[in-house]
């Protein structure tokens, strides 16, 4: 995917796949949703689909064949650390038909890692890589992601995977950006329900969410335009404001971010 050009005319998208029996279990929190959604966001592609799943291999293949025949891009979460429960780099392989080897390179950056002797055959586990597989640099604990055609492997730890990500930012390449506006009602959402109904019928390439809050009290709602054409997203915000104005709404343009 490193060489596809940015597309304008289409979305680029991706799936996040989360893996872990933690996460499900509710003992840990995923946090890396929420940065890789920013990033991509930022790069122009699109995250419109997210798996949390557990540390079963069938499971984890099909969940990485389904999501990378529907996106751009597929990334993975967790499960590559040294434990018999971290299987996802052996799931990978299998959902791609790739026999899963030792990659020389991720081998002498975890060999020098480790003081002599302490670089174990649980550690070795780190430095499988499926067949033809490219590393995804880790700053942090020396242990690298990987990537196989539009399937990007990282770790499972948010400092780790957020350090993960800069490495790939020559890599993900993303169509037109999106771009957002954000005006607030100080109306309850169900009194505005049939309005923003018919501001989104009017602007059918603009995606329009609503956001209730509720702050000391007082009820509100947020409405967030989110586009990549910017004078469509423009025109759909405007509409808004102008039937707030006819009708008497207070209405507030919070942000419009490029």
């Amino acid at each position: 995917m490193s060489d596809t050009p940015a597309r304008p005319d289409a979305p680029v998208t991706a799936a996040l796949i989360v893996i872990g029996d933690e996460i499900l279990s509710g003992r840990t929190r995923d946090a890396n949703l929420a940065t890789l959604a920013t990033w991509l966001d930022a790069r122009g592609v699109q995250l419109r689909e997210a798996r949390v799943i557990p540390d079963v291999p069938d499971i984890i293949a099909e969940a990485v064949n389904t999501c990378r025949r529907a996106h751009d891009y597929v990334f993975t979460t967790g499960g590559i650390g040294p434990t018999h429960d971290d299987v996802t780099a052996e799931s990978v392989a299998r959902a791609l038909g790739l026999p899963l080897d030792v990659h020389p390179e991720a081998w002498r950056l975890l060999e020098a890692q480790y003081a002599p002797g302490e670089f174990t055959p649980a550690r070795q586990r780190m430095a499988r890589v499926p067949k033809g597989g490219r590393l995804i640099a880790n700053p942090i604990s020396a242990a690298p992601g990987f990537a196989v055609g539009n399937v990007y492997v990282l770790a499972g730890v948010p400092m780790i995977m957020e350090a993960m990500l800069d490495s790939l930012a020559h890599e993900i390449v993303g169509g037109a950006p999106m771009r957002s506006i954000t005006i607030r009602l100080d109306e309850s959402e169900s009194k505005v329900a049939d309005l923003l109904a018919r501001v989104q019928a009017d602007a059918p390439t603009v995606s329009v969410g609503s956001y209730p809050f509720y702050v000391a009290g007082h009820v509100g709602v947020q409405v967030v335009f989110r586009a990549t054409d910017s004078q469509a997203l423009e025109r759909a915000a405007r509409v808004l404001e102008d039937a707030a104005a006819r009708t008497g709404l207070v209405c507030d343009r919070v942000d419009a971010l490029p």
